[in-house]
């Protein structure tokens, strides 16, 4: 018989990856298991941000233990542990990553600010993946504010464009790369209440943990949210890309009865 568990309030997730089916003979502490986890490797393989000779740009914020954690002055820690390892007698490694599903680049869905949405079960799993892919618009966003009506209006995004990408002043400070700054821009009630109102967006991409500004932390999300029809990325990484048009791939993961999910956004001009 098929069990389905739905409407679960998930507020941390932990995933593992498994390479095998280890016995419980080969568990151990990770920091016993593997004590020089995140330290220097002896040969450093390559790592990338562009792929394909420029045909794909990685704009996904990697997984690390000194990201923001939003609202805290404290960094998100460390989020990958060796559970299982070679180094003390297993025949594989097997790792262990622990987070809040808001963590890094990510995506909100409709029941992370409507508890009606949330027991209805309108989670991750139920997000449109033709909205988070297809064709999109980076836009630079007027420094020297938030993401208002008056913000909104000097963009002149054109009626049809589906997907936009604001960068804004977050990308400047590299505050992506530092701890928690409520001073971060993001969308205020208007600025979110004039995008939905007098554009086609569906898809809104911002730099930095939340789309909405400190301020207007809960009203502009649920603007956004209210409708089901706006699907919110947040945290993308838009530094040393030109504005323009491109065509953006995002994907959660499909973690059934949570509000929100790490995902990973590429870029192709």
């Amino acid at each position: 018989m098929e069990v389905q568990w739905s409407c679960m309030l998930i507020c941390t997730v932990y995933i593992v990856f498994i390479l095998g089916f280890p016995s419980s003979s080969s568990l151990a502490s990770p920091i016993e298991a593997y004590p020089s986890y995140g330290g220097e490797c002896k040969i450093v393989p390559p790592k990338k941000e562009v792929f394909g000779n420029g045909r794909i740009i990685d704009i996904t914020h990697k997984m690390r233990s000194d990201l923001p954690n939003f609202g805290s002055t404290e960094s998100v820690g460390q989020l990958l542990q060796l559970a299982v390892s070679m180094k003390n007698g297993s025949l594989y490694n097997v790792s262990e990553l622990k987070l809040r599903v808001h963590t890094g680049t990510h995506v909100d869905a409709p029941g992370h600010f409507y508890e009606n949405y949330f027991d209805a079960c309108f989670d991750i799993d139920t997000l449109d993946l033709d909205v988070l892919n297809g064709p999109a618009l980076l836009v630079d966003v007027p420094r020297n504010m938030n993401i208002t009506a008056e913000a909104m209006k000097s963009l002149h995004i054109p009626r049809g464009v589906r997907r936009v990408l604001f960068r804004t002043l977050n990308t400047d400070r590299f505050l992506m790369w530092k701890k928690f700054d409520s001073s971060y821009v993001g969308f205020t009630e208007d600025g979110a209440q004039w995008l939905k109102d007098h554009t086609d967006i569906q898809m809104v991409g911002t730099d930095y943990l939340s789309v909405a500004s400190f301020d207007d932390l809960v009203t502009a999300h649920r603007v956004f949210l209210k409708s089901r029809n706006i699907i919110l990325v947040e945290a993308l990484k838009l530094d040393d890309i030109d504005a323009g048009l491109y065509t953006v791939h995002c994907l959660p993961l499909r973690l059934v009865g949570s509000e929100g999910s790490p995902l990973r956004c590429i870029l192709m001009p």
